[in-house]
């Protein structure tokens, strides 16, 4: 009997050990781009941006999901790009930049919103002290073709922006700015076809990006919905 109590408690004990470890600590960065605008998408066959949150409701899913994995204190931080949402606002006629308040308050998020990409190249550099805080997980919400983050795509322009990060500006993001094995995923369309292998290049970590269109949903993440259309990195 004592032998069998023994066994056991050491097979308890290495059950223990072979545990998962908690996540890495660091900042988990959600970058969501801006809706399109009506009076460019409405004589279109395939609109986009029929709601303006299609990007803020899909954030806000991801987040909800890495709250319960991470806990209520792990430092998460929305990067939006704010004249998007500004400018929805009077096609919509209601306060969306108080609505997406509501969500930073809800969740405790970081809310810091931008305006030119180059911003955006900014904070992952130097929004936190990156010898101390590293960047753990880097997601994208927003309009994207296979070579750039199109954050105000057919907003002041039809079909075109002026508010983008490309594939070719990627090399100003500093390497030191990831804890290695990040975790980093586009969730826009065409990302894995050219800009998933110039973020690895750059970052020294790999980017899950889609080969095809992605569609966003109402109740869960993004989905694919081209033929053959898959995610790589």
């Amino acid at each position: 009997m004592m032998k069998r109590l023994l066994l056991i408690c050491c097979l308890a004990m290495v059950a223990v050990g072979l545990r998962a470890a908690p996540p890495v600590g660091g900042e988990y960065i959600i970058l969501v781009g801006g809706p399109s605008m009506y009076q460019w998408e409405k004589y279109k066959a395939f609109p986009h941006d029929h709601w303006w949150a299609n990007f803020v409701r899909a954030a806000r899913l991801r987040t909800e999901q890495l709250r319960s994995e991470v806990g209520p204190d792990a430092k998460i931080t929305w990067l939006i790009y704010k004249q998007g949402y500004m400018d929805r606002a009077k096609q919509e006629h209601q306060d969306l930049i108080s609505l997406i308040d509501s969500v930073r308050d809800k969740f405790n998020i970081n809310l810091v919103w931008f305006g030119p990409g180059q911003e955006v190249i900014n904070y992952l550099n130097d929004g936190q002290p990156r010898d101390q805080l590293k960047i753990v997980d880097f997601e994208y919400f927003g309009h994207s073709n296979r070579a750039c983050f199109m954050f105000d795509y057919s907003n002041n322009i039809d079909s075109a922006c002026k508010s983008w990060l490309h594939e070719n500006d990627l090399k100003q993001i500093g390497r030191r700015a990831f804890a290695r094995g990040a975790y980093c995923k586009s969730w826009g369309c065409h990302t894995g076809e050219s800009m998933s292998k110039k973020w690895y290049a750059a970052t020294g970590t790999h980017m899950i990006g889609a080969l095809g269109k992605t569609q966003f949903m109402m109740e869960e993440l993004p989905i694919l919905v081209s033929e053959g259309g898959r995610w790589v990195n």
